[in-house]
């Protein structure tokens, strides 16, 4: 595969980890309580914070020859 491919499936999973990212925290704001909503947030934000390490990686290499 070539490079900006490459970079092309790293932004379309960061963006899906957006999406999930989202849906979590609307499920959880929501429907949850307790011990559950906890959990389902913070996996909501670690798959955001993942997202935007992905994100900047695909950013700052620049494009590609």
């Amino acid at each position: 595969m070539s490079p900006a491919l490459i970079k092309m499936w790293v932004a379309l999973s960061a963006l899906g980890l957006m999406f999930i990212a989202v849906m979590a925290i609307m499920l959880s704001r929501s429907k949850l309580k307790g011990f559950l909503r906890v959990l389902v947030s913070a996996f909501a934000y670690m798959c955001m914070f993942v997202a935007g390490v992905l994100m900047l990686l695909v950013v700052f290499t620049g494009p590609t020859n």
